[in-house]
């Protein structure tokens, strides 16, 4: 009996060891802080994080990972993506999505941006709409989930509202019956129905598009047609937070803010041009703003060159809008809208408009880490490097605090305790 027991313990041993990695790199940034951690040791057993720090002890027999002179972090987070988008300069590049690829063609593109997001380090996203492809990001997160593809941990939005006239495709026939970007909701019934099917349906979020028809006002301000009635958005605010669920609200100018913000919605999605006594709303109700600078940048150009002239004028707006917010202290999660540009370009840059354009890099990646894991709600599981959390954490070379651009150049990915990236 007593050899049985110790050849048992010996297997218990060797099972443990088998199951601890320990990665050791030159630095940490921990999520938690703002310094820097040197050397760093992270032990990681099963799917938890198991210690973190400069002197974590690393269990006799444990699969070492040595990344050398790198940096770990929590795996990154981007609140604002679209998976089941491959672009969107211009209204062209949207039609031919919606109107000649079918959803499994979608899907399957989809779930190659959602491994392209991983290998660049976001081990979590959250999904803001499907583009018209209905309830697609439900089943790619399943897909996900039982391991079907390899992907970020996926929050989705489904469908996304708006209301007649607010949401293309549009131009065309009126007797040509087509597929909407969105889910069409008009009064505040209809508006409380489409948030409860929505989330039925698998939505974590809901998403509505407070404005629309952008342009510059008499007093130089950017202005906007608000989308829904003040009582409609307050309608969709209400029920899904009877629900249990948060709101994002597309809007980029006043109309369009001031509807979604007295309503309560969650998070602010873009804030192209938010005035400053709406930021100081936000700072007082605890509203996240995901700035998605890359987008702006990236799109402004070609839909210029299409007629859309008011774009030619959105980037100014928008960094000054986001530098104002940084001073005022309003609360910015990393989001980028990867999908409105190539998932070929990396989502990464974000971090280099961040900084560029007012930001600290500690204060990026903070905000792709453990601010983005509060808006989220994951924050007990996610967005830090220490004791009990998942284990998500990647690794990029050098000091990003020194060179930011480095978080493009992510060279060790791991979610949930398995390693997808190391280079």
């Amino acid at each position: 009996m007593r050899r049985l027991i110790l050849l048992l313990l010996l297997a218990a041993s060797v099972f443990a060891a088998d199951d601890v990695t320990v990665i050791r790199a030159a630095r940490m940034i921990d999520g938690k802080s703002d310094s820097v951690i040197t050397p760093a040791v992270i032990v990681v057993r099963g799917n938890r994080i198991e210690s973190a720090g400069r002197n974590a002890a690393a269990p006799a027999g444990a699969n070492v990972i040595d990344l050398g002179d790198a940096t770990l972090l929590p795996g990154l987070i981007d609140t604002h993506t679209h998976i089941l988008l491959q672009g969107d300069v211009t209204a062209e590049d949207y039609d031919v999505q919606l109107f000649k690829e079918s959803m499994p063609y979608r899907a399957l593109r989809a779930s190659r941006a959602a491994k392209i997001g991983l290998e660049n380090g976001f081990t979590s996203m959250r999904d803001v709409e499907t583009e018209g492809a209905m309830y697609t990001d439900v089943d790619v997160k399943r897909a996900i989930n039982n391991g079907v593809i390899p992907g970020p941990r996926m929050t989705v939005s489904t469908r996304a509202m708006s209301v007649t006239g607010g949401y293309g495709p549009a131009g065309y026939a009126p007797e040509v019956t087509y597929p909407m970007g969105v889910q069409i909701v008009d009064g505040v019934e209809a508006c409380r129905k489409a948030v409860r099917e929505q989330i039925w349906h698998g939505a974590d979020w809901i998403k509505v598009y407070a404005d629309r028809a952008y342009f510059v006002a008499k007093d130089g301000t950017l202005s906007s047609i608000p989308t829904f009635t003040a009582e409609e958005m307050k309608a969709i605010v209400d029920e899904a937070h009877r629900l249990r669920h948060k709101v994002a609200a597309h809007a980029m100018a006043r109309p369009g803010l001031t509807n979604a913000l007295n309503a309560g919605v969650d998070s602010i999605e873009h804030g192209v041009a938010i005035p400053d006594d709406l930021m100081d709303l936000m700072v007082k109700n605890g509203t996240y703003l995901v700035p998605t600078l890359t987008v702006t940048e990236y799109v402004a150009p070609g839909r210029t060159a299409a007629g859309g002239a008011i774009w030619g004028k959105m980037p100014l707006f928008h960094r000054d809008s986001f530098q104002r917010a940084v001073k005022k202290g309003v609360k910015i999660a990393f989001g980028t809208d990867v999908g409105g540009f190539p998932w070929e370009m990396n989502e990464a840059r974000e971090f280099t408009y961040m900084t560029k354009f007012g930001m600290t890099p500690m204060q990026a990646i903070r905000s792709a880490t453990v601010v983005a894991a509060q808006l989220l709600g994951q924050e007990e599981q996610l967005g830090s490097l220490e004791q009990g959390k998942l284990a998500d954490i990647v690794a990029v070379p050098g000091n990003p605090l020194d060179d930011i651009s480095a978080m493009e150049r992510v060279r060790f990915v791991m979610k949930d305790g398995h390693v997808y990236v190391n280079r």
